[in-house]
């Protein structure tokens, strides 16, 4: 069984928690409370010198880390179900939408960079929160004008299969409604949404599912 290191409100760490219920692989997910710095334990950096999560070790011991890439490990070594398309133009349409959220957006609000504004920048929660609330917004706007429009989006980001660019996607989405973003704008995005919900895959998989989230939001 592959084990995980992850954290309830991890964008990250949802993302492959998807994947894997997508898949029917069997993992064990161990909680790095990042709200207490746990990511920073000797005994975690010796893991994974990045102190983030999540961390994925195979069978034989392996470590993978960086979502993104633990993604497309889960989709070489587990094909079906498919979370690429089969052609390289429509894998390459994937690969770019998941990456607006996971690469261009999410790196702007994470632990990290939260704790440098307020500890190093000295920005107040206010602004703080106004900055996570902008690059959630942003990541949102963009995503709907790239998608809304075109024919190659369909029921879900790309055609009428789930794929990583879903993933990502909900994570954003996900993330952005815990910072009180109105989505409402979003009908393109609104209507993915809703039918990712409609998996049990990623409802097992949501953030406030998981152990140590707070019963109320």
């Amino acid at each position: 069984m592959l084990k995980m290191y992850g954290f309830w409100r991890s964008a990250a760490a949802f993302r492959v928690r998807m994947a894997c219920n997508l898949k029917a692989i069997a993992y064990e997910e161990t909680m790095i409370n990042l709200d207490a710095g746990e990511q920073h334990a000797p005994d975690y950096v010796a893991l994974n010198p990045q102190a983030v999560v999540p961390s994925l070790i195979l069978e034989d011991g392996t470590l993978l880390t960086q979502s993104v890439a633990i993604l497309e490990y889960l989709e070489e070594t587990h094909p079906t179900p498919a979370l690429l398309p089969a052609d390289p133009v429509s894998r390459a349409r994937v690969r770019a939408l998941a990456l607006i959220w996971a690469a261009d957006h999410h790196p702007l609000i994470v632990p990290r960079v939260r704790s440098y504004l307020r500890d190093t920048l000295n920005v107040a929660e206010a602004d703080r929160t106004l900055w996570i609330q902008h690059w959630f917004s942003e990541g949102l706007r963009i995503g709907e004008a790239r998608m809304h429009g075109d024919p190659l989006t369909g029921a879900f980001c790309h055609g009428n299969a789930i794929s990583l660019a879903d993933l990502c996607l909900m994570s954003q989405v996900m993330g952005a409604k815990g910072f009180g973003v109105n989505i409402a704008g979003y009908p393109t995005i609104n209507r993915i949404v809703d039918n990712c919900l409609a998996l049990d895959a990623v409802t097992r998989a949501l953030p406030l599912k998981q152990p140590g989230a707070p019963a109320a939001h």
